[in-house]
């Protein structure tokens, strides 16, 4: 892992985040144009990118990315797709998109887990353990949007034994 990307996840864990839904709309313009010029520059680990997404609300952070996009054109994550094998960048993207999808970027982590040969069990113990108390539901309703296919039954096909239990219970699923 780069340099760069612990000065993004030290303050992304660390930081106050205020939680509310109060919006600062000239913020938010003012903050598009920073983050507009800083990607441009490709100035991708900029103090003041990291900043942003670091002690923004999810509110204030939506309306600022969606101030950018108005504004320049372009989704952020787009724009920072410039170098795709780029380690940092791509942290960007993933640190943007669970910002303001979580359902969505949670969604593609079990996805991942599951649709491959061998299922990767940390990244579904992962996901299912640390959201089965926050948002577990939305995210099993974005699995099956986007695979057909209900999260539960995913699990069953995938793991056996008191694993496939564990997770069943956890993911909210109750036998009859």
């Amino acid at each position: 892992m780069c340099l760069y990307s612990f000065q993004l996840l030290l303050p992304l864990v660390s930081s106050y985040r205020y939680e509310g839904e109060e919006v600062n709309m000239t913020l938010a313009k003012t903050e598009a144009k920073l983050l507009h010029e800083k990607i441009s520059d490709k100035a991708y680990s900029d103090d003041d990118v990291i900043r942003v997404l670091a002690t923004r609300s999810k509110a204030q952070i939506n309306a600022t990315l969606n101030h950018y996009k108005n504004e320049y054109g372009n989704d952020i994550n787009k724009d920072l797709k410039a170098d795709p094998k780029d380690e940092f960048l791509a942290l960007l993207r993933s640190t943007v998109k669970c910002l303001v999808y979580p359902e969505k970027y949670f969604e593609k982590v079990l996805r991942l887990a599951i649709n491959r040969r061998g299922t990767d069990e940390g990244a579904l113990t992962r996901v299912v353990c640390t959201r089965a108390e926050v948002d577990l539901k939305i995210i099993a309703d974005e699995y099956q949007r986007r695979n057909s296919v209900p999260l539960t039954r995913a699990i069953v096909k995938d793991t056996h034994g008191d694993y496939e239990k564990l997770l069943l219970v956890l993911a909210g699923h109750v036998e009859n």
